[in-house]
């Protein structure tokens, strides 16, 4: 997008977030929401009371996506914007930031969380990992910011909203137990998660795995073949049997660390691919927060026993 598209998309939001107020659709919540992980969970706290529109796709990596003038309409007639924050939606940082200044303040969900708590980096503008919904637990508090602010939009539907969240929340602790037991299932030493980029720290850090990725925390970084070279020796070194794709990355980057492994004579197996930074297909298990995980930890633990 260029410089002028893009300050003009900014200038139109301005414009008409200056002269229209929220509106509300069959006396529902209009709710718009930037990642898959987000819509999911939107969805099962606001259940049939709301309505809501998901800005990015299966597939579409946040780190890289560009709000078009079709994402205008949609952000125009929200009542509420939930977005991750932490600088994962880089692209639209400048739109929202134009937004909380006119007639309503987009919800950075990342924003909520103990800042002493999240895992920093040296090399990301925001000092923090924003993949945070890999620890569970943070993914619950995203589940009663949700909550609380809905119920403040909408009083009306303020225990509706607080039953969903806590039968989602014992979804989450089921979750949390199933993964549990897969993963107790591998050895410490063979857990060791390589992927096309950081995306899996805080899952590392949860559930006790050395997590290396070829590209850094943000995708706009592009691997170079001293990283390539030196992530091969990494993994014979270690003897690895197995490195992943991700979804919302194109796999060109993993391959070539396949290839450079191979030409030093050792071989390790693309193990599958794990979803990031996006869920999969809508009416897929893999499209929902829970299905995705689950199915992301039975592919690691299968290709790495």
């Amino acid at each position: 997008m260029t410089i002028l598209k893009r300050l003009s998309i900014i200038l139109l939001i301005t414009v008409v977030f200056g002269c229209k107020n929220e509106t509300q659709t069959n006396g529902k919540l209009n709710i718009v929401t930037t990642t898959t992980m987000i819509t999911d969970l939107v969805k099962n706290i606001g259940g049939d009371y709301v309505n809501v529109k998901g800005l990015m796709g299966s597939g579409v990596d946040p780190h890289l996506y560009k709000a078009s003038e079709g994402d205008v309409t949609k952000l125009v007639e929200a009542n509420v914007i939930f977005y991750n924050g932490l600088h994962l939606e880089g692209k639209l940082v400048e739109v929202f930031e134009k937004m909380g200044s006119a007639t309503k303040t987009p919800i950075a969900l990342g924003e909520e969380l103990d800042k002493s708590t999240l895992i920093g980096s040296d090399y990301f503008a925001s000092n923090y990992d924003p993949h945070v919904w890999f620890d569970i637990n943070y993914f619950k508090q995203f589940a009663s910011k949700v909550t609380q602010v809905l119920s403040e939009k909408d009083p009306t539907n303020a225990e509706n909203f607080k039953a969903n969240e806590s039968a989602y929340l014992t979804k989450l602790d089921t979750l949390q137990a199933k993964i549990k037991s897969v993963i107790d299932i591998l050895p410490k030493e063979k857990r060791i998660l390589v992927t096309a980029h950081d995306a899996f720290n805080y899952f590392g850090k949860a559930y006790d795995f050395e997590v290396v990725g070829l590209q850094g925390l943000s995708t706009a970084t592009e691997a170079g073949v001293q990283d390539v070279q030196k992530l091969s020796a990494f993994i014979i070194e270690k003897d690895i049997k197995a490195i992943f794709v991700e979804s919302s990355v194109p796999k060109r980057t993993i391959e070539a660390l396949q290839a450079a492994v191979r030409s030093k004579g050792h071989q390790v197996e693309i193990g599958g691919t794990l979803y990031s930074d996006a869920l999969g297909n809508a009416g897929t298990v893999e499209g929902t927060y829970i299905g995705m995980f689950e199915y992301n930890v039975n592919t690691i633990v299968n290709a790495l026993k």
